[in-house]
């Protein structure tokens, strides 16, 4: 069976963390064996923007279960599989098929073969603690760009609730964990330009700010949702959350809760200084209800 000409369904953005689907290919790759589905429910970590990494789970066909060892977003022309950064385009280049690539250990012989029956699980918990972290680092980031918005001296492009978009313009690094995240921002020259002021941030003053914002938020339960223009790997995706007399819309492909009912989010501010421009680190963490 040759690979796949289309992008793979996914089901993760709708909460799935289950997925029966025929396998389309498989191949070795330095003693793991890449598996490709038509469907699957695990998320995959894009080495574009590797903010949220990969789903952990299992593989199963018939009896025989397989560890997910990682999980990863690939591209192939129809005649070759390029995986994360190997991919000699970008996810959405016409022509090219962006598929959900499965990789197992070793599975030679009895391994996934191409056109069996698979259903592939994930781990469910990890997958709610990260979803938690996730969710809080778009509330963060726009309540720290509401916190700030008075230090813009300059017009410049507003985030989804209309404050200047500082996490936007500034953001170094993102890394989203298990019930939080780590937001690092270069306050250097460039961002001064864009008319922003750096002198005498208060870091303590401006979490509490953060924090003030966040209480109020998370205290509504606002209902939150992913708008999927289909249900390609590529296709556009928007995390949805309704704010009392805001909506907040950002493009996001990642995972998240279904509502702040019950959610604590917090922020701790620290300014350092790397190689002479001064770095902002924000760090979140996601409180929620205990499961049942």
């Amino acid at each position: 069976m040759t690979l796949p000409t289309t992008d793979t369904r996914v089901t993760y953005p709708a909460g799935a963390t289950e997925a029966a689907s025929r396998v389309l290919h498989v191949e070795a790759r330095g003693g793991r064996r890449a598996v490709l589905l038509e469907a699957t429910a695990f998320h995959p970590v894009d080495s574009a923007w590797p903010d949220q990494g990969a789903d952990r789970g299992v593989l199963e066909i018939g009896a025989r279960r397989w560890s997910v060892t990682d999980c990863v977003v690939g591209a192939t022309d129809g005649t070759t599989l390029h995986l994360g950064a190997d991919s000699p385009v970008r996810k959405g280049t016409e022509g090219w098929a962006f598929v959900v690539v499965h990789l197992i250990e070793g599975a030679e012989g009895d391994g996934p073969a191409e056109g069996d029956d698979a259903v592939v699980r994930v781990d469910a918990a990890h997958r709610a603690a990260v979803s938690a972290g996730h969710t809080g680092c778009h509330l963060a980031s726009l309540a720290l760009n509401r916190a700030l918005a008075g230090r813009w001296k300059k017009d410049v492009a507003p985030d989804a609730l209309g404050a200047p978009n500082f996490d936007a313009l500034a953001i170094d690094t993102t890394v989203i964990g298990e019930f939080g995240s780590l937001d690092r921002y270069r306050l250097g020259k460039s961002l001064r330009r864009k008319g922003f002021s750096v002198e005498d941030l208060d870091t303590r003053a401006t979490a509490e700010a953060v924090n003030t914002t966040l209480a109020g938020w998370t205290a509504t339960g606002a209902p939150i949702s992913i708008a999927a223009d289909g249900p390609g790997l590529t296709d556009r995706r928007r995390w949805v959350c309704d704010l009392p007399g805001e909506r907040a819309g950002i493009p996001c492909g990642g995972t998240h809760l279904t509502s702040l009912a019950g959610v604590d989010v917090t922020v701790r501010l620290e300014l350092a200084d790397e190689d002479g421009t001064p770095v902002l680190q924000m760090s979140t963490r996601v409180g929620v209800p205990a499961p049942d």
